[in-house]
């Protein structure tokens, strides 16, 4: 079977990589659309899966990524269950180098954003019938963006959605493929027409233990204990999610992954959300059951707060980086 996997820049560049089995050096390309046939795997079956992270501009000019290895460790777990090939982690790390670096131009100052990087991998060849593409694609492409929180701090609101489920035991809800973020429209939208800013999902056998928010992980801060759900297949385990929990740790906490109940929620002292985008968002009320229970409107909670401080100014190259999370690029 004959593969394809490409590479592609945002803003600028093209890099395509040609495998027959294994990777072959590729080029660097302008930034532009994409040609598929009408009957690519990923357009009839969603056999797609994509990455996401940051790199950050330091004082001396330096770009610093945040544990790309982890992103590619990741995503070669998701294409072994989407039935994918995938690039090996020198491979995955040496493209987003390579794109990152050619696009540097787009980092933004210190202290003024990051620029995203979107790996995604596709079955891009043509298959009529219910089977494992022929051709893979693998794209990387870059934009900058701007602080999430550019006037303060806005907590957010959830409302718990218990009849639609995000995942199932047994399901691909425990890795990044396209399909999982299709499936949660339907319930977001809801919310957000109702003035909530996003879903927290429970688990779809016993509809009582928390899972996770649309894009985001979800921890609860009662005293000195951080709680989260425990990664069990139909959660993703996110990259920031594991950071803050060593982060945690680090500074005293004692963390606890296992099965968190609704209930939880009704008591806690702190309730915050994590993701490539937020990094830590703290939440302002949850609401179940028509019951809705606030956390503080004034932005970080003090656990969140100190959390996010710590792993912002680390992935920014502010601190030093005694967990050798961060590479550098000159």
């Amino acid at each position: 079977m004959f593969m394809k996997l490409s590479l592609l820049l945002r803003m600028l560049l093209f890099y395509p990589i040609l495998i027959g089995g294994n990777f072959s050096k590729g080029e660097l390309q302008r930034f532009g659309n994409i040609e598929l046939n009408p009957s690519a795997g990923v357009l009839n079956y969603g056999q797609g899966l994509f990455e996401g992270l940051k790199a950050y501009r330091k004082e001396d000019g330096n770009i610093l990524l945040f544990r790309p290895e982890e992103n590619a460790l990741r995503m070669r777990q998701g294409a072994e269950r989407m039935c994918m090939p995938a690039p090996t982690v020198d491979q995955f790390v040496e493209a987003v180098k390579e794109t990152v670096l050619a696009n540097k131009r787009w980092v933004p100052p210190p202290g003024k954003g990051s620029l995203y990087i979107r790996p995604l991998l596709m079955g891009s060849g043509a298959v009529l019938g219910l089977a494992p593409a022929p051709e893979y694609t693998f794209l990387i492409y870059v934009s900058p963006v701007g602080n999430y929180f550019k006037e303060g701090v806005a907590p957010i609101n959830l409302i718990v959605e218990h009849e639609l489920h995000r995942a199932t035991p047994g399901g691909t809800g425990g890795v990044k493929t396209i399909g999982n973020y299709a499936a949660v429209l339907k319930a977001q939208s809801a919310a957000k027409a109702k003035g909530y800013s996003d879903v927290l999902y429970l688990d779809c056998v016993h509809k009582k233990y928390l899972e996770e928010v649309s894009s985001c992980n979800i921890f609860v801060v009662k005293g000195n204990v951080i709680s989260t759900p425990a990664i069990k297949g139909t959660i993703l385990p996110g990259i920031t999610r594991k950071s803050i929990i060593d982060v945690a740790r680090s500074q005293g906490f004692q963390v606890e992954e296992r099965f968190v109940p609704v209930d939880e929620l009704l008591d806690a002292d702190e309730v915050f959300c994590t993701g490539t985008a937020v990094v830590v968002s703290p939440v302002g009320s949850i609401t179940y059951k028509g019951k809705r229970v606030p956390y503080g409107v004034d932005g970080f909670g003090a656990v969140a707060q100190q959390l996010y401080s710590v792993l912002t100014r680390l992935q920014m190259g502010l601190i030093d980086d005694k967990m050798n999370w961060t590479v550098e690029l000159s």
